[in-house]
C-alpha cells in the first residue's frame, strides 16, 4: 500500500522501538543452534548438562514461557517428592512393625525355661497322685464297669425280645415311622446274632416289616415322604425374627466362652435335628434316594444364605453376621453327619463366600452414605441452620465420618478375621483381599461422589440413593469448598492412617493372585484426591466468579451508556459486588487455613487514577482530535509501564484463605474489564466507572494479599473505559473524594442494601 512510504514521526518510531525490543526475533533460532546447545528434551538423559540446557532455554523462550516452564517443573518436583515421601512412609511402617514383632518375641522368650521346668515338676506331681488314685480305686472301678456293661447288654436283649410286640403295636396304630426306627435300631444285632440266639425274634420282626412294606405300597410312600420332607424344609428356613434372636444368643454365647456348651438347644436346632433323623430313616427305607436327599440338603443351605443376604441389606454388625453364620454352620455339620455324600461343608463355603463379600461391599456402601449425609448438612439454608458456622461444622463432621468411620469398619472386619468359626477360617485370605479391594473401590467411588455433589458429573441411577433430596443443578458453592478441603484431609491424614491400620491388621491375603498386584494402593488414592482437591478448589472459584459475572452482565447491559447522566453517587452494583466478596471471605475463613500473609504493594505512580494513566486525559478538553491524541498517549504510557514493571496477575491457587480470595477477586476484576470493553461510554458514563472503581480500590485491597495485582487490574478497567469513551475526561479529584466520602457515610447508616 501507499502508506508504507509515509515517513514516521518520532512518536510512532518510539512505539515501534518498544514493540520491537519486546518481540524481537530470537538470534538462537538458527538451524545450527541444536548442534551447539543440544535439544530441550535431553533433560531425562544421563548426559544432561544443566548449564547447556539453561542457555538454550533462555535463548529460545521469552519471559512468560520461562515462568510457565518454572511452574511446570515445580509441580513435577512436588509430585515426585510426594510419591517418594509416601513410599518411604510405607516402608518405614513395615520396618517399625517388624522391629516391634522382634522385640515382643525376645520379651516372651525370656524366663520361659524356668517356667517350663516349674510346669514339668507340677505335671509330674499331678501324674504321681493320679497314679496313686487309680491304683487305690482300680478294683472297685473295674467291678462297676463290669456291672454297667452287663446292665446295658440286658437292656439290648430285652429290646430285641420286645421288638416283635412293639412292631405289632405300631402296625395297629399305623405308626410306621416309629416301626422303621425300632427295626433299624435292631438291625446291627440281627446281623450278628440273628441266626443263633435271636433267630425267632428276627423272623417275627421280618414278618412284621414285610407287613409294613406291603401295607405302605413303597412307591407311593416314597413320593409322599419326600413331599413331606420338602414341606418341612420350608419351615426350617431362617426367618427375620429368628435371625435377630440367633444374633443376640450368639453375642451372649461368645461372652460365656466354654460354658456355652451348657446352653439349652434352640427351637431351630431341634427342628434341624428332627429333619436330619428323618433323612436318615428315609435313606434306610429307600436306599436309592441319595440324589434326591442331596438336592434337599443343598436347597436348605441355599435358602439359608439367601435369607442371610436379605438380612445383610439391613445395616448389621459383624457380630450379627457371625451369629447367623454359626447357626448355618451348625446346621451344615448336622446334615453332614447323616448325608456325608452331599459334601455340604464345601458347598456352603461357596455360598458363604458370596454372603461375606456382599457384607463387606454393603459396609463400604453404608460408610459412603454416612459421609454423604454429613456433607449434605451444607445444603441447609442459613436461616434454618442451628450452627453459626455451618460449613465448618459440616467439614468436621465429614472428617469424622471418613476417618472414624473407616476405623470402625476396620474394627468390624477384624472381628470376622479373629473368629475361629470353621467357615470363616477358610475364607480368611479372601476377607483380607476383599477389605483391601473394598477400600480401593470405596475411595474411587468417594471421588466420583464428590464430583457428583459438586455438579461436575451427571447423576446416574446408582447415585439416586446417595443424593436423595439434593438438587445437583443447584449446588452450593460452600459445599464445593468443603469437598475441596475434605479431599486434602483424605490425602494428608486419612489415607496414611488407614494404610497403617491395614498394614497392622490386614496384611497377607493373596487369594486374588500376586500377579494382579496389591489390592490397596495408597499412593494412587493420594494422587486421586490431590487432583480432586485442586479441581474442586478451582471449581469453587469459578462458581463464585460466574455469580459475580452475572451481576456485572446485568449492570453493563441494562443502561444506555452513551446517554448516561452525570454521576451523583457510587452505583448500587458496587455494594452487591462487595457483599459477594464478603460472602466468599466468610466461607473461606470457615474452611481454609490462613497462609503466610505477604502483601504485594505497588508504588504510587502505578496505583491511582491520578497517575500518568489519567494525566494525559485531563490535557485534552477541546475537540475530538484532542481526545484521540489523549487516547494515543494513554496507550503509549500503558505500554511503557507494561515493559517497565511486570505484574504477575494469576498465580497457582493454594489451599489458603488469602490465595482463594485473591484469585477470586482477580477473576472478577478481569471479568469486569471484559464487560467494560464491550460498551461505548460518554463522558458521564466513563466518570461513573471511574467513581465506582475508585470506591472499590480500598476495600478490595484490604481483603487480598496481592495489592499490586488488584491495583493493576483496577487501573486496567479505567484504561479500558477510557479507550471505549467518546470523551474520556475524568472527574476532578476533589469531586471524586466528595462522592466517595458521601458513599462511606451512607454505608454506615442502618438498613444496608441486600442482594
Amino acid at each position: 500500500m501507499g502508506t508504507d512510504d509515509v515517513p514516521l514521526d518520532d512518536k510512532a518510531k518510539r512505539m515501534r522501538d518498544l514493540l520491537s525490543s519486546f518481540y524481537s526475533p530470537d538470534p538462537s533460532s538458527t538451524p545450527n543452534a541444536p548442534s551447539k546447545y543440544g535439544i530441550l528434551d535431553a533433560i531425562n538423559t544421563s548426559s544432561f548438562d544443566p548449564d547447556q540446557y539453561m542457555n538454550l532455554l533462555v535463548q529460545k523462550s521469552n519471559l512468560e514461557a520461562l515462568l510457565q516452564r518454572h511452574v511446570e517443573m515445580a509441580a513435577e518436583i512436588k509430585n515426585l517428592d510426594t510419591d517418594l515421601q509416601m513410599l518411604v512412609y510405607e516402608n518405614y511402617n513395615k520396618f517399625i512393625s517388624a522391629t516391634d514383632a522382634i522385640k515382643r518375641m525376645k520379651s516372651n522368650i525370656i524366663g520361659m525355661e524356668g517356667n517350663m521346668q516349674q510346669l514339668l515338676d507340677k505335671i509330674m506331681s499331678v501324674q504321681s497322685r493320679s497314679d496313686g488314685v487309680n491304683t487305690s480305686l482300680f478294683e472297685k472301678r473295674e467291678h462297676i464297669e463290669k456291672l454297667h456293661r452287663t446292665r446295658n447288654l440286658l437292656r439290648k436283649v430285652q429290646f430285641i425280645y420286645d421288638l416283635p410286640a412293639r412292631l405289632g403295636r405300631c402296625i395297629k396304630s399305623e405308626a410306621y415311622a416309629d416301626a422303621v426306627k425300632f427295626y433299624t435300631g435292631a438291625m446291627p444285632i440281627f446281623k450278628v446274632y440273628g441266626d443263633s440266639s435271636f433267630q425267632d425274634c428276627k423272623r417275627a420282626s421280618e414278618e412284621a416289616v414285610a407287613i409294613i412294606v406291603k401295607n405302605l405300597q413303597v412307591d407311593s410312600l416314597q413320593a409322599k415322604l419326600l413331599e413331606k420332607l420338602e414341606q418341612s424344609l420350608g419351615d426350617l428356613r431362617l426367618k427375620t425374627d429368628e435371625i435377630e434372636n440367633v444374633s443376640l444368643e450368639s453375642n451372649d454365647t461368645s461372652k460365656l466362652g466354654k460354658v456355652s456348651d451348657s446352653i439349652p438347644t434352640t427351637a431351630h436346632e431341634a427342628s434341624v435335628r428332627e429333619f436330619a433323623e428323618a433323612i436318615r430313616a428315609y435313606r434306610v427305607i429307600f436306599p436309592d434316594s441319595e440324589r434326591q436327599l442331596i438336592t434337599l440338603a443343598e436347597d436348605l443351605v441355599i435358602k439359608h444364605f439367601e435369607m442371610t443376604k436379605q438380612y445383610i441389606k439391613r445395616r448389621i454388625s459383624s457380630a450379627n453376621l457371625l451369629g447367623v453364620l454359626r447357626t448355618i454352620w451348625a446346621d451344615v455339620l448336622l446334615m453332614d453327619e447323616v448325608l456325608c455324600e452331599a459334601v455340604l461343608p464345601d458347598f456352603s463355603l461357596e455360598a458363604a463366600k458370596d454372603a461375606v463379600k456382599l457384607y463387606v461391599a454393603r459396609t463400604f456402601t453404608y460408610l459412603l452414605q454416612d459421609i454423604s449425609d454429613a456433607l449434605l448438612k451444607v445444603n441447609v439454608k442459613p436461616k434454618e441452620a442451628a450452627e453459626e458456622h455451618p460449613l465448618q461444622v459440616a467439614l468436621e463432621a465429614s472428617k469424622k465420618a471418613v476417618l472414624q468411620g473407616s476405623m470402625d469398619v476396620l474394627l468390624d472386619f477384624r472381628q470376622l478375621l479373629d473368629d475361629d468359626l470353621g467357615l470363616l477360617v477358610k475364607l480368611r485370605d479372601f476377607i483380607i483381599d476383599w477389605v483391601q479391594e473394598g477400600f480401593q473401590d470405596f475411595f474411587r467411588a468417594l471421588d466420583d461422589h464428590f464430583l457428583l455433589l459438586s455438579g461436575r458429573k451427571n447423576l446416574s441411577s446408582q447415585d439416586h440413593g446417595l443424593t436423595e433430596g439434593v438438587h445437583v443443578e443447584k449446588v452450593l458453592a460452600g459445599l464445593v469448598l468443603v469437598l475441596a478441603q475434605l479431599s486434602v484431609f483424605i490425602e494428608q491424614t486419612a489415607i496414611p492412617r488407614i494404610t497403617e491400620e491395614i498394614a497392622a491388621s490386614f496384611s497377607g491375603g493373596g487369594a486374588r493372585g500376586y500377579e494382579n498386584g496389591p489390592a490397596f494402593v495408597p499412593g494412587e488414592i493420594c494422587r486421586i484426591f490431590r487432583s480432586a482437591g485442586e479441581k474442586l478448589l478451582h471449581h469453587y472459584i469459578n462458581m463464585r466468579t460466574q455469580k459475580v459475572s452475572t451481576l456485572l452482565r446485568k449492570r453493563f447491559t441494562t443502561p444506555n451508556w452513551v446517554k448516561h447522566k452525570e454521576p451523583r453517587e457510587v452505583h448500587m452494583f458496587v455494594d452487591l459486588f462487595l457483599q459477594e466478596s464478603k460472602a466468599i471471605g466468610c466461607e473461606v475463613n470457615q474452611i481454609l487455613p490462613q497462609g503466610h500473609l505477604r502483601k504485594h504493594r505497588r508504588s504510587d505512580s502505578n496505583g491511582s487514577t491520578t497517575s500518568s494513566r489519567s494525566n494525559p486525559l485531563r490535557d485534552d478538553k477541546m475537540s475530538r482530535s484532542n481526545t484521540q491524541r489523549a487516547r494515543s498517549q494513554l496507550l503509549e504510557t500503558h505500554l511503557a509501564k507494561l515493559f517497565k514493571q511486570k505484574v504477575e496477575i494469576f498465580t497457582k491457587v493454594e489451599h489458603t484463605q488469602e490465595s482463594v480470595i485473591t484469585t477470586t477477586v482477580k477473576l472478577c476484576l478481569k471479568s469486569l474489564q471484559e464487560f467494560v470493553r464491550l460498551q461505548t461510554f460518554n463522558r458521564s458514563g466513563f466518570q461513573q466507572i471511574q467513581l465506582d472503581i475508585q470506591f472499590l480500590r480500598t476495600p478490595l485491597k484490604e481483603s487480598v494479599e496481592d495489592e499490586a495485582a488488584i491495583d493493576f487490574l483496577l487501573d486496567e478497567v479505567i484504561v479500558a473505559a477510557s479507550e471505549r469513551c467518546l470523551d474520556p475526561i475524568p472527574l476532578e479529584p476533589p469531586i471524586l473524594d466528595r462522592l466517595i466520602q458521601a458513599k462511606l457515610v451512607k454505608s454506615k447508616e442502618p438498613n444496608p442494601i441486600t442482594p
